[in-house]
């Protein structure tokens, strides 16, 4: 009865934890600075934002992995010797110039790092994300179907898993859309793209999906897959994850995850961000950023309800 009892209690108390960092802004990009010291620390305080007041404190020592999302990995890399939990990295790399994407560093750097990326972290712990496509006069297929050739061809050997979305309309790309100037994609434009990319990413040995798309596109020879599986969460952890809970009506099959970032911090700028929709927020936000603070933006106040999150 003791033993039962026993491997009831332990079964409960079994942290299962996968940090985020993050689908909020590029904590990578502009934070990581901040992100060490908090590694360093042994915890990070994350603000609820649609409860300000209430503050998650999670412990390093619950986290199982990181997965860092990053549209400039430079930052870091140094940095991951530092780091014994595992790590995966999905890196945005998109054909976007600076009319889209303000503050983004050149692709050709982008480039070197994700070749560094991959003998540090393991080619099967690496994605690039070409993510988000959208059409317009100056980025129309034939510019998406030359931008992915060349992708594919300068990481021939380094990336095996390529992960495609197409834009969503979020209030920032509804303010943005005269610069945008999107065109709907047609049914042809869906075929045109899937059996392009499909042929180009199987020349170069690799592989590329959607998650959580509408237009999955698996019928011209794309995965529909996760974007973190719960196979591969499974691998490098040994622990099983509960589902990512999706947008209402949406399937999506990916292992929860704990994301410490904060929306309106990111300075890249990009016209088609989901995460950012208030540029002068953003600026503001980055000043109050202090790098020696358990939270991302601002400072813990002295009515803070804070809470350690185990889950």
């Amino acid at each position: 009865m003791l033993l039962f009892l026993y491997n009831i209690f332990e079964s409960i108390l079994v942290i299962e934890m996968i940090l985020n960092v993050s689908g909020r802004c590029d904590i990578v990009a502009f934070y990581s600075d901040w992100f060490m010291n908090r590694y360093k620390e042994g915890f990070v305080d994350v603000r609820n934002p649609f409860n300000p007041r209430s503050v998650s404190r999670i412990k390093f020592e619950n986290v199982d992995a990181i997965l860092f999302c990053t549209k400039n990995p430079i930052p870091i890399i140094e940095h991951l010797k530092e780091i014994d939990k595992p790590i995966l990295f999905h890196v945005t790399l998109t054909p976007y110039k600076e009319d889209i994407e303000p503050n983004v560093i050149k692709k050709s750097e982008i480039i070197k790092a994700i070749k560094e990326l991959s003998s540090i972290v393991g080619i099967d712990n690496l994605y690039v994300r070409y993510d988000p496509i959208f059409l317009s006069d100056k980025y129309n297929i034939s510019y998406h179907k030359k931008a992915f050739s060349a992708m594919c061809s300068l990481l021939d050997g380094y990336v095996k898993q390529i992960i495609v979305s197409f834009i969503d309309i979020y209030k920032n790309v509804r303010k943005n859309e005269k610069v945008l100037n999107i065109k709907e994609f047609s049914e042809d434009d869906y075929r045109e793209i899937g059996t392009c990319f499909s042929k180009i990413a199987k020349e170069h040995n690799m592989t590329v999906q959607t998650c959580n798309e509408d237009e999955n596109l698996e019928e011209y020879g794309f995965k529909v897959d996760d974007c973190l599986s719960h196979e591969l969460a499974y691998n490098i952890t040994g622990k099983k994850y509960k589902n990512w809970k999706a947008r209402k009506g949406a399937v999506c099959n990916c292992v929860t995850m704990v994301d410490i970032g904060v929306y309106n911090s990111c300075k890249h700028f990009c016209k088609y961000c989901y995460a950012n929709f208030d540029e002068r927020m953003v600026n503001k936000n980055f000043e109050n950023h202090n790098p020696k603070s358990s939270l991302l933006i601002g400072n813990l106040k002295d009515d803070d309800i804070i809470k350690e999150r185990v889950k």
